[in-house]
């Protein structure tokens, strides 16, 4: 099992622990479906009335999709399948308030995790960015999940800079990212703390309440996402059928004048 699960049953909270420190807590297809059965599994458990997530370790929360998976995809030039796409609970139509706890890294496919969080605790040694342009590939589903929560230039330049930047905890923090910041290794007790308070309160008006802030982002996020799987699929295309497609060049092979 790729994830730990533990449940404090007189506080109504689930702690649920990425449990890959090897791989940074990267998500291979195992880890992506194990987070799905348990977000549904949630659904229905009565005894939990709010969750945390972390990564073990405090070198990464989660560093995105393992680039050891292969991910099967399928023949066709109009989709791209990604497994992240069903990791986070609302995807999983889970409205149980779900709190996130970064020790370390939080990069890529993280965001995926992140964007489906009610809010974020970070340590001050907690890092957040995002590597795709750096290695020629469009960040989508993660600059989309990422404006739902940061303003546009935040995003922007997280998104553009790749690896060459990484955003502070404080700075996170200031953004709006991240909503509390600990001492290095606080962030679990820290979000438990707040998992517990939330737990305490009635759950139908705590369900109807993170329902009602989702639907405030999620006309907006929906649209955004219906255009994410062309611009992957175009833009992570060779340059020679980029060309091709998007007509830079003649028929005699010299570049046209626009």
């Amino acid at each position: 099992m790729a994830l730990r699960i533990e449940r404090e049953a007189a506080a109504g909270v689930a702690l649920v622990t990425l449990d890959r420190p090897a791989r940074l807590n990267a998500i291979d297809l195992e880890t992506a479906a194990e987070l799905a059965a348990l977000w549904q599994e949630l659904r229905y458990d009565e005894n939990v009335r709010a969750a945390v997530l972390t990564g073990a370790g405090t070198r990464a929360f989660c560093t995105g999709i393992d680039r050891a998976a292969t991910v099967p995809q399928p023949p066709s030039p109009y989709a791209v399948d990604d497994p992240l796409l069903r990791i986070g609970p609302k995807a999983n139509d889970l409205w149980k308030p779900v709190i996130a706890a970064v020790e370390g890294m939080a990069c890529g496919g993280a965001f995926y995790l992140l964007g489906e969080a009610e809010f974020v605790v970070a340590s001050r040694e907690a890092t957040f960015f995002d590597p795709h342009t750096t290695y020629g590939m469009v960040s989508a589903y993660e600059a989309i999940a990422m404006a739902q929560r940061m303003p546009y230039g935040e995003v922007a330049r997280m998104s553009l800079m790749g690896t060459a930047e990484r955003l502070s905890a404080e700075r996170a923090y200031a953004v709006g990212l991240v909503s509390e910041v600990t001492e290095p290794g606080g962030a679990v007790a820290a979000a438990l703390r707040s998992a517990a308070v939330i737990a305490g309160h009635p759950t139908d008006a705590v369900q109807g309440t993170v329902r009602a802030v989702w639907s405030a982002k999620e006309a907006a996020r929906t649209q955004a996402m219906a255009h994410a799987p062309a611009l992957i699929a175009l833009g992570n295309l060779p340059p020679d059928r980029q060309a091709e497609l998007f007509g830079a060049r003649g028929a005699s092979g010299e570049p046209r004048v626009r």
